[in-house]
């Protein structure tokens, strides 16, 4: 069941698609009211799942499940890499790429192969304070908190 973003708690599962583009201002309305159909018909019948998503930057799908009972089947689970599978079909984007990194540059989101990020890193394009995504947090909590921060406090300060 789809449920306002405000009314998911923290423990909630949390799972973000980056996109290797930003999504054109033409895309996002039709994008969002795929995710909202797509949310809203999510194990339906199961009244103890409650799903969300947030948009942001023009990039990044997260979808949020909440469920109380049991854990996420595997048929919840199948459905949903499905729906982004056909998301990355319908736009022409790579959203299921975890080798990839996500920072700020200035007021713009950048998205790179790892490799490259290093570079960017070795040649001080990139310091400890740039701010950089880690698309790896897993639950609500971690996603409001340690979502977006400066590499030095992230794992990728391993790179520095």
């Amino acid at each position: 069941m789809f449920v306002d973003y405000t009314d998911i708690s923290d423990d909630a599962k949390v799972w973000i698609y980056p996109s290797s583009r930003k999504f054109y201002n033409t895309e996002i309305e039709e994008l969002e009211n795929k995710i909202k159909s797509f949310i809203d018909s999510w194990q339906k019948e199961d009244e103890n799942f409650k799903a969300s998503y947030q948009f942001l930057h023009n990039r990044f799908i997260v979808l949020v499940v909440e469920y109380n009972e049991t854990a996420i089947s595997n048929s919840a689970m199948d459905a949903s890499v499905s729906f982004i599978l056909q998301l990355q079909e319908t736009y022409k984007v790579d959203l299921l790429d975890k080798m990839n990194v996500c920072f700020k540059q200035g007021k713009f989101v950048q998205y790179k192969e790892l490799k490259d990020f290093k570079k960017l890193l070795k040649n001080k394009a990139l310091t400890g304070k740039s701010i950089i995504f880690d698309n790896l947090v897993n639950n609500n909590y971690d996603f409001k908190n340690f979502w977006e921060m400066p590499i030095e406090d992230s794992w990728y300060s391993r790179f520095l």
